[in-house]
């Protein structure tokens, strides 16, 4: 494993805890030691207090933080002394340890303290680093990791057996780390968990888990149990798109919630799940205990929903009973799916939720088939899982009732993205937490937002091969389609009837009208399985109540597609699809509008600019902004029992009026 510490870097971090974050990102950019959230590190400094005494502090990574973007405000400090206090009680319940942490930290606004804090604080050394190393537990997952590590480490490191993260874990290491270490000991291996290191400056402490690590994957490749062999191509073709958005459907019906599904055909995951052994392999439990709570204990196999349900609720109904306290079980859907003819579907209540998954479970799949090389897979067994998944950290949280953004684990696609209303929309959609697809022929589209919730797409719409790739796209990157802003249009330039040219008008037609049919029939499908109804908002014009001369291919277009709407609410309501347009004008900071044709028309009424933007009856501007609420808000509860609906956007025009 490369060594990423560079002394130059390293001079602009001056304190002790500054040097702190400055390895703990160099640990957290690297995905083999921790993934997401995982890990957690921490250094013990002397502080002076008000009355100018000397404490003795501990800055642990506190909860919600990554290692990879740690500032120091990630870190919690909390009185040293007293936390190996309470590593000295015969026990302590998890919520009353973090209670005790939590009211003897020194900054009231600090993150709540790694639940690791209390074992960070019996380790006598100043930096102490943990990650859960990729080559450290496949090998620790065999049945013979035990043996395997004494073998390899010595009395470089003292083995911890498995026992669940939290005061347990913390009580056992205060017992045996005193009577097991020695001046060579340099690291702790928590078998099936992860790796410590430890040593008297940031750069020991890192420089420790980069030699631990490299031991481990140095052990793997002289076992020949390091190189995968290169996977052959994907036998699993990239079609099932409906198939994939009825077990959205599904799976959200037992999730009660709306779910992101991201699809992944690497030939890497699509070799692992044809192997012949994938029903067993895959089916023993995570590589390391923490990940059950993203993952699931077990993946689903095939597409059998109703069984892995009544599997999970066994699973439940098993241990439940035996646990410290009662639990309420959580939603029995998976968060992995592997399928011979789908691929790897991961599962999260977002884009972001559901790309942690994935790449939890493609790091596993690297454990499993190394483990495999190395001897057999072994995980922890399921009580073990149980007790993590159900542990009353994570309980308390079912009971806090943290409201999510409205649209949060929703799909929308909206075209005419790259500017304008249709820009604006998709700022609108993922405010409220929605994946979306935005569309346009503009590749500026692609740039329009950054965030994993997001995915542009340069697309002709007329063109219906490009239609149909862009419903595929949007499938396997989120998993169906919830919510269709039609919003792309072009306006040509004026001209009388009497003079409309052919090619204008058809071309304004195609665009306007014919490529909102050829979207609307093929998102139909997917529409109808949208797990809280399908929602169609169409972008229309003041034109279509109130259309003006030399604007005729463009006013005949919008009414046609308005035609188009209110066929599409008859047609599909009975499907739980619901239909309505919005009608704007007047909105000028788009594209078109630039400052020289704003001051034009200004000046051809005589008016100011600012007065020329408010010429309706309430004397208002109407903003992009303005139209992108408003269809958000349309696709909201608050329009649930509306459909077939015309509305203004337009501050009030008389002519409409």
């Amino acid at each position: 494993m490369k060594n990423l510490w560079s002394e130059s870097e390293a001079k602009a971090f001056e304190s002790d805890l500054d040097l702190r974050v400055y390895s703990s990102r160099l640990l957290g950019t690297n995905k083999q030691l921790v993934l997401h959230g995982g890990g957690n590190t921490s250094v013990k400094v002397k502080e002076e207090n008000l009355f100018g005494e000397q404490e003795e502090l501990l800055y642990v990574k506190g909860s919600g933080w990554d290692l990879e973007t740690i500032e120091t405000e990630g870190f919690s400090p909390v009185n040293l002394e007293y936390l190996k206090q309470l590593a000295g009680l015969s026990a302590l319940p998890d919520s009353q340890m973090v209670n005790e942490m939590v009211t003897h930290m020194t900054r009231a606004f600090a993150p709540v303290p790694s639940v690791e804090a209390i074992l960070h604080a019996i380790l006598p050394f100043k930096y102490v680093d943990h990650t859960h190393a990729d080559s450290v537990v496949t090998i620790t997952n065999t049945p013979s990791g035990e043996e395997r590590i004494q073998e390899i480490y010595g009395d470089l490191v003292i083995i911890i057996p498995y026992i669940m993260p939290g005061f347990d874990l913390a009580r056992l290491c205060a017992e045996l780390f005193p009577k097991r270490s020695g001046e060579h000991t340099i690291g702790m291996i928590l078998l099936n968990h992860g790796v410590f290191s430890f040593g008297a400056t940031a750069k020991e402490s890192y420089e420790r888990m980069i030699q631990l690590v490299s031991m481990a994957e140095d052990y793997l490749k002289e076992k020949n149990a390091w190189t995968i062999p290169t996977p052959s191509a994907s036998k699993i073709k990239a079609e099932g798109h409906l198939d994939i958005a009825e077990l959205r459907k599904n799976i959200s019906i037992l999730t009660r919630r709306p779910m992101i599904v991201s699809r992944n055909l690497e030939d890497k995951v699509t070799n692992y799940i044809n192997r012949d052994d994938i029903g067993e392999i895959s089916q023993q439990g995570p590589a390391t205990p923490d990940h059950v709570i993203r993952t699931k204990r077990l993946p689903m196999l095939g597409q059998n929903l109703k069984a892995y349900r009544t599997e999970y609720e066994a699973y439940f109904e098993e241990f439940e009973p035996v646990a410290k306290t009662r639990k309420t079980m959580l939603d029995p859907a998976p968060r992995m799916v592997l399928d011979k003819h789908l691929g790897m579907l991961s599962i999260g209540k977002s884009a972001k939720d559901a790309a942690i998954v994935s790449e939890i479970y493609e790091h596993t799949i690297t454990t499993i088939l190394r483990s495999e090389m190395l001897e057999k897979w072994t995980a922890l067994p399921a009580k073990d899982i149980f007790d993590v998944e159900y542990w009353e950290l994570e309980q308390a949280k079912l009971n806090k009732g943290n409201a999510l953004p409205s649209f949060t684990g929703e799909i929308a696609l909206i075209t005419g993205a790259a500017s304008g209303i249709g820009r604006a929309c998709v700022d609108s959609f993922l405010s409220r937490g929605a994946a979306v697809v935005g569309v346009d022929i503009n590749p500026e589209v692609e740039m329009v937002n950054s965030t994993q919730n997001y995915l542009g797409v340069q697309c002709d719409l007329t063109n219906e091969e490009d239609i149909i790739k862009l419903k595929q796209l949007t499938v396997n990157k989120f998993g169906g389609l919830d919510m269709l802003v039609l919003n792309a249009g072009i306006f040509p330039k004026g001209s009388i009837l009497s003079k409309q040219d052919t090619e204008t008008w058809k071309k304004v037609m195609e665009v306007n009208l014919t490529s909102n049919l050829f979207i609307m029939r093929e998102c139909c499908p997917l529409l109808e399985l949208a797990p809280q109804g399908g929602r169609v908002v169409v972008i229309g014009s003041k034109n279509v109540p109130a259309p003006g001369p030399g604007a005729a291919a463009y006013s005949a277009s919008k009414a046609a597609m308005n035609q188009l709407a209110r066929v599409a609410a008859l047609e599909w309501g009975e499907n739980g699809i619901r239909v309505n347009s919005l009608h704007p004008n007047g909105v000028f900071d788009t594209g078109i509008w630039t400052d020289e044709i704003l001051s034009s028309r200004a000046a051809h009424y005589g008016v100011s600019v600012d007065d020329y933007k408010r010429r309706n009856v309430l004397r208002t501007e109407v903003t992009s902004g303005d139209v992108a609420e408003l269809t958000a808000v349309m696709c909201e509860d608050y329009f649930s029992k509306t459909t077939g609906a015309q509305i203004a956007v337009d501050g009030g025009n008389d002519r409409v009026i």
